[in-house]
């Protein structure tokens, strides 16, 4: 399964992709992960709290509602466990993943300027 999801997140993310071995630490270190041929989400939970760490659809597959529905099962499985709100960071030029958090309720909190090799990363939260 890693080894699939390195190359699906290759393929989102050409510029930076994660490894296989990158995937099992995150997994090691607590988070959570959900994937599918056409996308994936990592999250971690920590006491009533959770962080989407990154999500990704191929971009074949974009526009189709695979993120959305991707954050309402993250969503579901926060709430079961307790969790009182999501964060996540995107980075502030990624019009339209930030439009899918707007839609989905997600609100700016902040920004870490220059976090994203130059990019401002706009801080995002939601109220479970």
């Amino acid at each position: 399964m890693l080894n699939e999801l390195e190359n699906l997140h290759r393929a989102c993310f050409p510029e930076r992709p994660w490894s296989a071995g990158e995937f099992a630490d995150l997994k090691k270190s607590g988070c959570d992960i959900m994937a599918s041929q056409n996308g994936f989400v990592v999250w971690r939970v920590v006491a009533d709290e959770a962080e989407i760490i990154t999500i990704g659809v191929h971009p074949d597959a974009r526009r189709g509602g695979i993120a959305a529905a991707m954050l309402t099962l993250v969503e579901n499985d926060v709430k079961k466990r307790g969790g009182k709100k999501i964060f996540l960071e995107v980075a502030e030029n990624n019009v339209p993943a930030r439009a899918l958090y707007e839609h989905n309720g997600y609100v700016r909190v902040g920004v870490r300027p220059k976090y994203y090799n130059g990019v401002d990363a706009i801080l995002m939260e939601k109220a479970l």
